[in-house]
C-alpha cells in the first residue's frame, strides 16, 4: 500500500476578474520510508500543495489518496477523519491546544491514530521535553513549541507526516536538533513531505522537487 499518492493536481483562485493558477498537473507519489522535501520559491504553490495533501482543500482537478483511500473531494466529516487517522501535520504555528499541557496535546493526537509506535511520554523523553510536559502552550520556548508542535505531529505513528517550514522559526542549532530528532523519531513506514525554503533542510531528503510557478520542475 503507497501511503501517499497526488495525481494530476490543479488548483485555481479568483483574484478579481482574473483566475490565478496556484498547481497545474502536480502529481507526487510517496514511498514507505521515504523523505520527500518539496522547494521552490514564495508563491510557487507549495503550501497549497501541503494543504491539498493535508485534505484541508480540494483540488480543481485530481485527487490524493491516503493508505489507499481517497482523501480529496470527501466530505467535511470523511476527510477529517481520514487526517486524524493517518496524517500528522507540523505546521509554524505549532497546531498545539492552547488550554493543554503538552502532555495533554500529545495524548489527544495520539488517540485519534492507531499507528502505535511510541507512547506519548516517550515521543516527549526523546525530543527533549520531559520537563515541560505539563506546562501549557505559552510557557514554551520557540525551540520547545517546535518541538512540542513535532511530537503531536508524530504521535500515534502517522502514516503520512506532512511538514511546512518546520525550521522556519528556529536558530540553526535548534534546526540541526529537529532535523536529527525527526529522522530518529518519525516512523519508519511513514511517508514524509517537508516544505522548506532551508537547502539544510533539503539536504536530509531522500528525494527533493521544485515548484515554479505551480509546476514540478
Amino acid at each position: 500500500m503507497t501511503p501517499l499518492e497526488a495525481r494530476g493536481l490543479h488548483r485555481f483562485y479568483r483574484r478579481g476578474d482574473s483566475e490565478v493558477a496556484a498547481l497545474l498537473d502536480v502529481s507526487l507519489t510517496c514511498q514507505a520510508g521515504e523523505t520527500v522535501a518539496v522547494t521552490g520559491p514564495s508563491g510557487s504553490g507549495k503550501s497549497t500543495l501541503l494543504g491539498l495533501l493535508a485534505g484541508l482543500d480540494d483540488p480543481d482537478g485530481g485527487s490524493v489518496h491516503v493508505a489507499g483511500q481517497r482523501l480529496s473531494h470527501q466530505t467535511p466529516t470523511v476527510a477529517a477523519r481520514i487526517r486524524a487517522q493517518h496524517i500528522g501535520v507540523l505546521t509554524q504555528s505549532s497546531g498545539l491546544l492552547g488550554h493543554l499541557s503538552v502532555l495533554e496535546n500529545v495524548q489527544f493526537a495520539a488517540g485519534l491514530r492507531a499507528g502505535g509506535g511510541p507512547s506519548p511520554e516517550e515521543v516527549l523523553d526523546g525530543l527533549g521535553l520531559r520537563a515541560v510536559r505539563r506546562a501549557t502552550v505559552r510557557t514554551l520556548s520557540g525551540g520547545e513549541t517546535a518541538r512540542a508542535g513535532l511530537a503531536v505531529a508524530l504521535a500515534g505513528a502517522p502514516t503520512v507526516l506532512l511538514a511546512d517550514e518546520p525550521t522556519a522559526e528556529v536558530s540553526a542549532d535548534e534546526e540541526t536538533t529537529i532535523l536529527e530528532l525527526l529522522r530518529r523519531w518519525r516512523p519508519p513506514d511513514s511517508a514524509t513531505v517537508i516544505v522548506t525554503h532551508s537547502s539544510t533542510v533539503a539536504e536530509q531528503a531522500d528525494r527533493v522537487v521544485h515548484l515554479i510557478d505551480g509546476r514540478l520542475a
